[in-house]
């Protein structure tokens, strides 16, 4: 449940890319309302947690004044600098000068803060103190989860995966006893060889580490969807993910408990016939129920997924 990776960010931004430049547009205005006051705007930082920085230039594209800072983490660094930087060779500066809209630079990976980040640039109505554009530097990955309403999750996430690491610290915790009780059965089958004993006890080892297989790529699934990797709860491939690995590792299980039950069975304990083949049954429905699954979950997203593009090119 990593915050969203600069892929996935930028995907979303272009899928979003007229919704994000309408809302930075009236950030603009009220920032450019603000100085016409002499207001301090960085109280807007509560109403939109994505916003960085902020900067005027002259008509040379020099910067007038040092940075303000909207996160109170890059006042230190650069809240005391800025002032009289170059910027004219800037992007977003030159598309400024040749055109009388609002402005937006192509997502990249911000000098100042080293994160992915997009500016937007306004030519002031009237210059104030030879200042005549506006910047702004936005958080481009904040600023998606505001769009889609998805702050508070993120917010939360560092609990989730502390909660999602002690339950995986737990199931290897379990392998671990799983394992050694597997150690000792071997250790103790191959030191007390006795011709009487009972030739199925082998395969209780083999159930032991059948089940310390499956609870290991249970916990390497968890750690993998849920704390390493990025998982995009708006899009229905990264639960169908989630739901297809976890399941193969439950129908591994069954499958090689089935088998061993059939093995049972073949030696003469005819009573493991039936409930082996009812657990091979219930591994074909199984199989069968995530076929339709996954067939009808993709079908579902890839309509949905023209209907944006057809709803997008008709604007």
């Amino acid at each position: 449940m990593a915050r969203m990776s600069y892929i996935s960010s930028v995907e979303r931004y272009h899928e979003y890319e007229h919704v994000i430049h309408s809302l930075l547009e009236s950030i603009l205005m009220s920032i450019e309302d603000g100085l016409t006051k002499e207001r301090d705007t960085r109280y807007l930082i509560k109403q939109y947690p994505f916003l960085e920085l902020q900067y005027c230039l002259n008509a040379e594209g020099l910067q007038q004044g040092n940075n303000v800072c909207f996160k109170r983490a890059y006042s230190k660094k650069l809240g005391e600098s800025g002032n009289q930087q170059d910027l004219s060779e800037r992007p977003y500066f030159l598309n400024a000068k040749t055109s009388d809209r609002v402005c937006f630079t192509d997502p990249y990976i911000s000098i100042a803060t080293n994160h992915l980040c997009i500016s937007a640039i306004k030519e002031l109505k009237k210059p104030i103190n030879n200042q005549h554009y506006l910047v702004v530097d936005v958080s481009l990955t904040q600023l998606i989860e505001f769009v889609m309403g998805d702050t508070a999750r993120a917010n939360m996430s560092p609990y989730f995966k502390a909660g999602y690491g002690i339950i995986v610290a737990c199931l290897f915790c379990l392998v671990l006893f799983l394992l050694n009780i597997v150690f000792s059965d071997i250790y103790a089958l191959l030191t007390h060889v006795d011709t009487s004993s009972d030739p199925l006890e082998p395969f209780s080892i083999i159930i032991y580490i059948t089940l310390a297989l499956a609870v290991f790529d249970l916990g390497k699934t968890i750690l993998e969807e849920e704390i390493l990797m990025h998982k995009d709860i708006f899009r229905h491939s990264s639960t169908r993910r989630t739901i297809t690995r976890f399941i193969s590792t439950v129908l591994i299980a069954i499958s090689i408990e089935a088998l061993l039950t059939m093995f049972k069975a073949a030696l003469g304990q005819s009573e493991y016939l039936m409930p082996a083949i009812a657990m091979m049954l219930a591994v074909v429905g199984l199989l069968i129920a995530l076929a339709i699954y996954v067939y009808l979950g993709a079908k579902a997203e890839t309509l949905l997924m023209r209907a944006r593009l057809k709803q997008k090119s008709s604007k």
